[in-house]
């Protein structure tokens, strides 16, 4: 197989040329979004650059704990955008919610790396990286979907929800039709990101494996591994989240301590 064509700086510059179609669009409609935009890609090009020096040196090192600290805080960082997009405050969500991600990331993680790839180092700096990157990525998505739709339901929804503690249901018991609402909410796009998957569209991991030089036979592997991984880690760190963060989020009496709300 062929390997990896390289990008070089100049080739690299006119990607950046794409960008006057949709800020041509945002300029023709007066959408107020060109500032952001310009912004959000000059984050992005300086982040990964950053990120790309950064593992060159993680990777040429494979050293165990340095892997590790790396997806506590990619974990740590994913954490705190769960909290701020969920406008919860971050004293009271974010450490039941980091065990949480640290979990939903870990299991799926380490059992990829180890039972799969048979790797004898489980934190293979080449693999735990970027492996771990896309299932917290996809759980963090999950997550914003989730838990805001799980406090938000039971905050607009407050009044049938003290009728049901009311009448005798346990705490876990009245959570339930909303943790069921966010459940759905957050897993039915990798529900249905599944059933149209290699027909729509060729997904990130079947990609990057076959651009990296590897035959279709074995992206295909590759990528029905990492989205059964992906999946198992956004339910184990959802149905966690809910839990975890559901311990300092209501009072003794079960109504929901409202003080774990930002002011808007």
């Amino acid at each position: 197989m062929n390997q990896v064509v390289e990008i070089g700086a100049g080739h690299l510059a006119a990607a950046y040329l794409l960008l006057a179609f949709p800020l041509a669009i945002m300029l023709w409609y007066r959408i107020p979004m060109i500032g952001e935009t310009v912004v959000s890609v000059v984050r992005m090009t300086l982040q990964l650059i950053f990120v790309g020096l950064y593992l060159q040196v993680v990777f040429r090192l494979n050293n165990l704990w340095l892997t590790a600290a790396w997806l506590l805080v990619m974990v740590t960082v994913a954490d705190v955008s769960i909290v701020r997009s969920c406008s919860l405050k971050l004293s009271r969500i974010a450490l039941p919610l980091f065990g949480a991600l640290l979990a939903g990331t870990a299991v799926p993680l380490l059992l990829f790396v180890g039972l799969i790839l048979r790797r004898d180092n489980l934190l293979d700096a080449q693999y735990a990286i970027p492996i771990g990157g896309m299932i917290l990525g996809n759980c963090l998505r999950a997550d914003i979907v989730g838990v805001r739709t799980f406090y938000e339901s039971i905050r607009t929804g407050e009044k049938t929800f003290l009728q049901s503690l009311a009448q005798g249901a346990l705490l876990h018991e009245a959570m339930r039709p909303y943790a069921q609402k966010a459940c759905r909410a957050a897993l039915a796009p990798t529900v249905a990101s599944m059933t149209t998957i290699g027909l729509v569209s060729l997904p990130g991991m079947m990609t990057g494996v076959i651009l990296g030089g590897a035959s279709p036979a074995i992206a295909i592997k590759y990528q029905i591994a990492i989205m059964i991984s992906i999946f198992s880690g956004t339910a184990i760190t959802l149905a966690m989240g809910l839990w975890l963060t559901s311990k300092t989020s209501f009072t003794p009496h079960g109504p929901i301590d409202r003080s774990i709300f930002r002011a808007s």
